[in-house]
């Protein structure tokens, strides 16, 4: 795949410096630290801090980066299984240059503080499991928490407070970005979803038909294999959210291409769904 051979070609080249081990590589990947973003260009410098945020049910561990200077529109970003991590705080700090003040959050924070998966996204999946579900299951947490997140946001000096804030989620958190920007509507103009899963239904909080009634716009990016898995959902998608979104299968991408430390890791569509997201950041939250 393709992640493997950009991984492998890491690799050699690092060993041919002998700068690290196989062995070394290995637990760093595991960790969401070798796999290095592009940089941005012209990045704006930053400011950043691990903060909490009360919510109904405590304290939610978090991390906080935003511009030095100024204000920037708000994005509240969803973890995956995986939850907060280096690579998480990582893609957060390279919004935070492009000019967004962003909050990266631990969505398991009830049952236990960041980090959550001791490997990153190396971790085996099936220890994660019960912490995904008990979140997933309960789309009234979801909103509770979404609700709170946008509140401290929206409390920082930072955050513009004429600009509508964006949000977006990976695999798990792609539904939960878009319930998000219903639960919100006055506020969130942007959702994106990377990877997300179960992402459309008919039951009235199924988070396709919670984000048709909003204004926001969406930007939905789906793996390949998982359009294998559910051929019809971009269809549903399509009727339910209309122009407002922008849907597209990414060809040759596998489920979780998007962190850097995901064994899946698809630089060239990585960053192909990157340049999409800041369309969408530029356009809806302007």
């Amino acid at each position: 795949m393709c992640d493997q051979d950009h991984s492998e070609k890491d690799l050699l080249q690092l060993e041919a410096q002998g700068k690290i081990t196989r062995r070394q590589f290995g637990a760093m990947l595991g960790a969401g630290v070798v796999m290095m973003l592009p940089q941005v260009q012209n990045p704006v410098m930053v400011t950043e801090s691990e903060v909490t945020v009360k919510t109904p049910d405590g304290t939610a561990d978090c991390y906080f980066v935003h511009p030095a200077t100024g204000t920037a529109p708000g994005i509240l970003v969803w973890p995956d299984i995986f939850g907060l991590r280096p690579a998480f705080r990582q893609m957060g700090k390279r919004l935070a240059e492009s000019g967004y003040s962003v909050l990266v959050v631990n969505p398991f924070y009830r049952a236990q503080k960041a980090p959550t998966a001791a490997q990153g996204a190396a971790t085996p999946i099936q220890g994660l499991l019960p912490l995904m579900n008990g979140f997933v299951a309960n789309t009234t947490l979801q909103m509770t928490d979404a609700k709170a997140y946008i509140a401290w946001l929206d409390q920082q000096a930072s955050v513009a407070k004429n600009r509508k804030i964006g949000t977006q989620g990976y695999c798990m958190g792609g539904p939960i970005a878009l319930r998000t920007a219903s639960v919100v509507p006055d506020r969130v103009g942007a959702a994106a979803s990377f990877h997300g899963a179960a992402l459309a239904g008919t039951a009235a909080d199924s988070p396709n038909v919670l984000a048709a009634k909003t204004k926001a716009q969406f930007l939905i990016a789906i793996a390949e294999n998982d359009d294998m898995q559910r051929p019809t959902e971009k269809t549903v998608l399509k009727d339910t959210l209309g122009a407002s979104a922008e849907i597209e299968v990414y060809t040759g991408a596998q489920h979780g291409w998007c962190p850097p430390d995901s064994g899946v890791y698809n630089q060239p569509l990585a960053e192909k769904a990157w340049t999409r997201l800041l369309a969408l950041y530029g356009k809806a939250l302007a």
